[in-house]
């Protein structure tokens, strides 16, 4: 009969990485090069929608000014840590978009070789790659990559922490969950709850000793309550400076006054677990590594091949139900770049399993890599955030050429149009226009919207559609969800263009489509007729 190696081995730092840093280093320097490869395309990318709305602006009044809360757009109380990322990056470079999003990427590597440290902590070397390859070809991982957002560098910075934190690296781990929660404020999810987890092993461990860390670690983890003192210091020092403790109060109706509904709540939490297990291409993972589950472990000179440390998984799943709770009852939009902190967790879960239990687990890896590289470039068939494959690329390409097309003929025109719209045309260092332009703002482009303009406030319209619309929409005839949907999650169906046109008495003179997005110039009759006289 083959020995079973015991499922309670704890990680040492021996086991965890056996290379140096110069080697780590090293390790870096190809995963940064690879990504700066595979990114080349989109390097010189005007920003792209909460980049230009909140992020840039606030890291670029750093840059100018040296001021930690933003002046340019209201604060929504997010930590400073990446827009301090990106105001040294500038100092140093020049501001351009070029160096914004070549610092990005420089987290991104920094985050790869996070989960490649935690996936060689948990399970091994084969194990490690696989994870981190996927991790990196994951659409919502590759995508955010490059964009000025703070979600994929606190998740980097999460999984060095992981790796400390199942390594008994007790200063570590608050080093690394501190850079976390200045990165994103909800990275305080994960010690918090490792906290608790580790508190109930007191109670519970004697029953199941498998499922919790050793006795000894039990007596050092107050560590693990270390990165509430910078957090609780950054949100101190934002109510000192603006007199609000969460953001705005706009920022905090929308995201957490608006969410706490006992409807909603549950709704959210479907969404939620579809990005964690279904998402772009998640679901052959998903489905693989059930299927699996139902082989033996694989055994290899007499010794079956081992499964990840029970209380490790434990660690894993206590994590990513915080995540689902927590991001099921706040936010205001169900983004899936939210869940980037535990997604890679999922993955290295499936992985180890394929690893244990199915010969040629490669090539199913290899399967589940072709099906994220098409989840970049095939839209799935309901609506999604752009920013989580190319179709943000379609997006600000197409924007941009509208931009010049409205500069060039209608250089003084007053237009009317929504954000982030308005954000591009008001702000040139965004990089779509030379020179601001005077803009008439609107919510959106919905039928009631367009019937509030006022006439005569504006020459010419700038309009694009606000919602990703799939040509063959998947439910679109179900008029529950389409209720669902606009009550609890924001929908709204905008007008086309040559809806908007008849509505507002002009015509269109531009227009460009790319899969299930347009936008759109359209010029007033009236400003036609006065040049002509």
């Amino acid at each position: 009969m083959a020995a079973r190696p015991s499922a309670r081995s704890a990680p040492t730092e021996q086991t965890a990485s056996s290379l140096t840093w110069t080697q780590q280093l090293l390790w870096f320097a190809l995963f940064f090069a690879g990504l700066m490869l595979l990114h080349a395309p989109l390097l010189r990318l005007p920003y792209f929608w909460d980049e230009a709305g909140y992020y840039v602006p606030a890291a670029r009044d750093l840059y100018l000014t040296g001021t930690l809360i933003p002046q340019s757009t209201p604060s929504n109380a997010h930590p400073p840590l990446v827009m301090a990322w990106l105001a040294i990056a500038w100092r140093v470079a020049g501001y351009s978009t070029l160096v914004t999003r070549t610092a990005m990427l420089a987290l991104a590597a920094f985050s790869l070789l996070g989960i490649w440290r935690l996936s060689r902590v948990a399970a091994n070397p084969a194990v490690a790659w696989a994870t981190t390859a996927l991790t990196a070809l994951y659409p919502v991982f590759f995508t955010q990559s490059s964009l000025a957002h703070v979600d994929l560098a606190a998740a980097g910075f999460t999984f060095w922490g992981l790796a400390a934190y199942f390594n008994d690296c007790r200063w570590r781990q608050a080093a690394w969950f501190s850079l976390a929660v200045l990165a994103k404020e909800t990275a305080i999810l994960v010690p918090l709850t490792l906290f608790v987890w580790d508190v109930l092993a007191h109670v519970v461990r004697p029953r199941w000793p498998e499922f919790f860390p050793s006795a000894g670690r039990r007596t050092r983890i107050l560590h693990l309550l270390v990165p509430v003192v910078p957090l609780a210091c950054w949100y101190a020092y934002h109510y000192a400076k603006t007199g609000f403790l969460l953001g705005n109060p706009e920022f905090f109706r929308y995201n957490v006054a608006a969410t706490l509904n006992p409807v909603r709540i549950p709704l959210a939490l479907g969404l939620r677990l579809w990005q964690l297990f279904g998402y772009l291409g998640l679901y052959l993972l998903t489905l693989a590594g059930l299927l699996a589950m139902f082989r033996p472990a694989q055994v290899e000179n007499g010794i079956s091949r081992p499964r990840i440390a029970l209380w490790i998984q434990a660690g894993f799943l206590v994590v990513g139900l915080a995540y689902l709770a927590f991001m099921s009852a706040v936010g205001g939009a169900v983004l899936a770049r939210y869940m980037l902190p535990v997604v890679p967790l999922v993955i290295l879960a499936w992985t180890a399993t394929l690893w244990r239990r199915v010969r040629f687990w490669k090539p199913f890896v290899g399967i589940v890599a072709a099906s994220f590289v098409s989840g970049l470039f095939i839209n799935p068939p309901y609506g999604f955030p752009l920013e989580d494959n190319l179709a943000y690329r379609d997006y600000v390409v197409m924007h941009a050429e509208a931009s010049r097309v409205l500069t060039m003929r209608y250089p003084r025109a007053r237009v009317l149009t929504a954000w982030p719209a308005s954000d591009e045309l008001t702000r040139p260092w965004l990089g779509y226009v030379s020179r601001p332009s005077a803009v008439v703002r609107i919510e959106d482009f919905t039928a009631a919207q367009i019937s509030s303009a006022s006439a005569g406030q504006f020459d010419v319209a700038f309009v694009f559609s606000t919602k990703y619309q799939p040509p063959h929409p998947f439910l679109e005839d179900w008029a529950w969800w389409q209720g669902v949907k606009e009550r609890f999650f924001g929908y709204h169906r905008d007008l086309l263009p040559e809806e908007i046109a008849q509505r507002l008495g002009g015509r269109v003179v531009f227009r460009k489509t790319s899969d299930g997005q347009w936008v759109a110039v359209i010029a007033i009759e009236r400003e036609e007729d006065a040049r002509m006289n």
